[in-house]
């Protein structure tokens, strides 16, 4: 009885630690997710910006020409 107890305390104890491990991966990945949708609010206000003043980021020259 009590090598069964401590294989479940066992089992807990990973299981704590995979949880851990799980939630600091998800909070990594929301991190990741808000600075992507950041990225593409700026790169969606940047490309409607010149369309409206009748130029297209397409039109632009690049920097090395």
């Amino acid at each position: 009885m009590e090598a069964r107890i401590t294989e479940l305390e066992i089992r807990l104890v990973l299981q704590d630690e995979l949880l851990d491990d799980l939630n600091q991966i998800i909070a990594q990945q929301q991190q990741q997710i808000d600075h992507l949708q950041q990225q593409m609010r700026y790169l969606q206000e940047r490309s409607v910006g010149p369309e409206q003043s009748g130029r297209s980021l397409l039109d632009e020259i690049p920097p090395h020409y």
